[in-house]
């Protein structure tokens, strides 16, 4: 039965092929189910909703902020709770499925995940809030990589590109329109149906999983305490790190030192750990594919890309360019239509293409979507936005399934939740990374452009303008002129600084591009040689 668990704990009398593997050569799906294409939608629909969480409560946090009664600094406990949940949680995805079976979890990850979005839209304390929220981002961190797997087991291999292609246009898509989704969410309705909307998509989704969804075998698995300890501790620290850096002043914070040191040690020791014990939290069979490897990289890179730009050109519109949220949210679906554009043709080039030159491509044109957007200026319209972004959309997708095609299709069955969730786990890091350096050096970039500029601002600069008269005028309309005078060196100074942060990212990911070519050709999914 497709839903019943799947049978006891693996033997030691397993057979020397991997199912993965005779899977392929036969193109029959690992396990089999009926109603596939059903079970793939109510997959993508939940996805779609634990990924959207991740960003689409960050425009209602003002208005959480005033309905909780909590100060501005602690409301963004709201966020970093679901991030340090999902880093917490992440690690022992793999383990959870094995030891209980990955039917129930992730049954019980989604469930989780409903209850608790219906718990935070009740919430009516800032305690609660965060407490709520640490339990979504538990369960969404389940939900990641047991929905990748399960979409790889239930498609035979000539159907995994496409379900990959659908898969990874809801990843990249879902985080993007976060911010106006819950924009619009929070100016027609109420804030609280940031986390109300999960119901009405997910309880139908959900009656669909547990109609349909199958389970692996159960595995005898020990789980390493020390190793999930460290790892746990040490993501911990580094997200702490990179999410209040740039508020605390970096490194002349003993916050962040301390933070900072904690997160180098314990993922050293985890390293250690993984290298030496007998039964690591991961897998060593993983680190063994050099394809499985550099897709960790290209996934940091896809975070920094992806995750970083997206998180950062709301602001950018609405800040510099002054456009409203429902604007704004509209400025960023070109790039989801790009993903959409991308999926229609992606089996088909899959099959035409080697995969290295399709990922180095995408990096090529994601570095030229970059080198346009470098070229922006204050007064352009529409079009030069709509160009790079469908462009730098059609790039991702280039980009993304076939980085999942040729990593995390290459593991053999009983690795793919532990593959998942370290992709998954690199992106979000990358992402991490990509926000903390791309705000800091947006305002740093901002100070030095602002003070340069304002050295500029003169009466021969100004011919219309009598500075030397405004201290005359008072407090009244000459402070207003000077204010409306700085306002617009600040806003001059903060294109300067996005316009310099875009032609960086550009040569970062021009960068990348050579690294596809050195891993290896293309191989029939779960033919990983051990």
């Amino acid at each position: 039965m497709a839903g019943a668990e799947g049978g006891a704990t693996a033997a030691s009398s397993a057979p020397a092929v991997d199912p993965a593997s005779a899977a392929a050569l036969a193109d029959v799906a690992a396990l089999p189910v009926r109603t596939r294409k059903a079970l793939i939608w109510a997959i993508t629909i939940v996805s779609v909703c634990q990924f959207l969480d991740a960003t689409v409560a960050n425009v209602a946090v003002p208005h959480m902020q005033a309905a909780l009664g909590a100060s501005s600094d602690s409301i963004s406990w709201v966020l970093t709770s679901f991030i340090l949940a999902a880093g917490l949680v992440t690690p022992i995805a793999g383990w959870l499925s094995d030891t209980f079976g990955s039917r129930r979890i992730f049954l019980g990850a989604t469930i989780g995940f409903l209850v608790a979005s219906a718990l935070c839209g009740a919430s009516t304390t800032l305690p609660e809030m965060v407490a709520f929220r640490l339990l979504q981002g538990a369960a969404a961190a389940l939900m990641g990589p047991l929905s990748q797997t399960v979409l790889f087991d239930i498609n035979p291999p000539s159907k995994q590109a496409s379900a990959m292609s659908l898969w990874g246009g809801v990843a990249m898509i879902a985080p993007i329109s976060g911010p106006f989704i819950g924009g619009f969410l929070t100016d027609q309705l109420n804030w609280r149906w940031v986390f109300y909307m999960n119901l009405p998509l997910g309880i139908p989704a959900l009656g669909v999983l547990w109609w349909l969804l199958p389970s692996r075998p159960l595995v005898s698995r020990k789980l390493d305490r020390y190793g999930f300890a460290l790892i746990a501790l040490g993501l911990s620290a580094l997200q702490l790190a990179l999410d209040r850096g740039q508020e605390r002043d970096w490194f002349n914070s003993w916050e962040i030192i301390i933070e900072c040191v904690v997160a180098a040690s314990c993922l050293w020791m985890f390293l250690v750990r993984t290298i030496s014990s007998p039964s690591p939290l991961f897998r060593r069979e993983l680190f063994a594919n050099p394809n499985f490897v550099a897709g960790m990289v290209f996934m940091a890179a896809l975070g920094i890309s992806n995750v970083a730009l997206s998180a950062i050109l709301p602001s950018f519109y609405q800040q510099v360019l002054g456009y409203p949220v429902m604007t704004t949210g509209l400025l960023m679906a070109p790039r989801g239509f790009g993903l959409a554009l991308n999926m229609l043709y992606m089996n088909w080039l899959l099959k035409r293409m080697d995969f290295r030159v399709m990922i180095a491509g995408g990096f090529v044109i994601v570095s030229g979507a970059m080198l346009l957007m470098s070229h922006w200026t204050l007064d352009m319209g529409f079009g030069p936005i709509i160009i790079a972004s469908v462009v730098q959309g059609l790039a991702m997708g280039l980009i993304f399934t076939p980085i999942n095609l040729s990593s995390f299709g290459t593991l053999p069955t009983e690795l793919r939740t532990d593959g998942s969730s370290l992709l998954g786990l690199f992106r979000s890091m990358g992402g991490s990374f990509g926000i903390s350096f791309i705000v800091t050096m947006l305002a740093r970039t901002g100070q030095v452009a602002h003070s340069d500029l304002a050295a500029h601002v003169s009466a021969n600069s100004l011919p219309g303008a009598d500075l030397s008269g405004l201290a005359a005028m008072g407090l009244g309309a000459g402070a207003g002129v000077a204010a409306m005078l700085d306002g617009e060196v600040t806003r001059q100074a903060a294109m300067v600084a996005y316009v310099d942060n875009f032609h960086l990212l550009s040569w970062a990911m021009l960068a990348l591009a050579p690294l596809p070519f050195l891993l290896c050709r293309k191989v029939k999914p779960g033919t990983l040689r051990r």
